[in-house]
């Protein structure tokens, strides 16, 4: 029997079938537009549709680099200019609050995220013991590394006290078939040790304020969420008022059982984590 306090979303086959009610698109690129390897041609094809039909298309995503960094890796997997208006990422905002930082700061990452300093008048160090501050951007070796190897480093931040900035809030994401930890599973070891952490990735507000910048428009009602991660798409968008197209293929695909497609079971699984969605598919298209 259906639990009545359960809201069950609507099965969507095709985006048109729903974005036409909308001026703008809100839409989620790692596990929905591209896997990490390769991009999703069929996404590609309905955000481009759902353009030339007159809604507004914002890609906003935790990658920890400025907005340039990811359009360059889109049109390395030759995802197309014409299926997107803008995107929006974690890095971008997140510079804000490390322009308050005081320095030196300590940067955990890859070497392919230090764009995320540039321009920005903050000194880096790789001295635990002077850093002022800690700005997790990932790991520093994501396919081989997990938070277990972070252990004496965070000690010795929390020795000292150090806040710490996460630029990426994603604990985990697909890599093709692989999962690799992002930033956000060190900022939560260090949150679990007694840390302090700041984000403005999603789902906190200040990426989807600079979305609504972008897109032009402040009616939440008249903007649809998509995404696949439910701690940072689907609660970020229901935070935000948006209304939400849930990809139950993507990152917690394995939590809807052996039935992704049955709207009581997807419904069943939002519900437990306080969220809720409008309609679902398993990828868009």
């Amino acid at each position: 029997m259906q639990d009545p306090s359960v809201t069950m979303p609507r099965r969507i086959d095709r985006l048109a079938e729903v974005s036409d009610g909308y001026d703008a698109i809100f839409c989620d690129i790692w596990g929905v537009v591209h896997d990490g390897l390769a991009k999703h041609p069929a996404a590609e094809q309905a955000l481009a549709a759902a353009r030339r039909a007159g809604a507004t298309v914002v890609l906003i995503t935790n990658a920890p680099r400025k907005a340039a960094g990811v359009i360059a890796m889109l049109d390395s997997f030759g995802i197309a200019r014409e299926a997107y208006d803008h995107v929006v990422t974690s890095g971008d905002v997140t510079r804000a609050l490390i322009a308050r930082a005081e320095g030196p700061v300590f940067h955990i990452g890859p070497e392919r995220d230090v764009d995320l300093f540039e321009g920005l008048s903050v000194e880096r160090t790789q001295d635990a013991g002077s850093a002022r501050a800690v700005i997790a951007t990932g790991l520093f070796d994501d396919e081989t590394e997990t938070p277990e190897d972070y252990r004496d480093l965070i000690a010795a931040f929390r020795r000292n006290d150090l806040p710490m900035i996460c630029a990426n809030p994603d604990i985990v994401v697909h890599r093709g078939e692989k999962l690799v930890y992002c930033a956000g599973a060190v900022a939560r070891a260090y949150e679990e040790a007694g840390g302090t952490v700041s984000m403005a990735g999603k789902p906190y507000p200040p990426i989807y304020a600079e979305a609504h910048r972008l897109a032009g428009t402040t009616a939440a009602s008249r903007i649809l969420g998509i995404g696949d991660g439910l701690a940072t798409d689907i609660r970020g968008a229901n935070d935000a008022g948006l209304d939400v197209l849930l990809i139950t293929g993507g990152i917690h695909g394995k939590d809807f059982g052996d039935r992704p497609e049955d709207p009581a079971a997807v419904g069943r699984v939002l519900a437990e984590k306080g969220l809720s969605a409008n309609g679902f598919m398993a990828a868009l298209g």
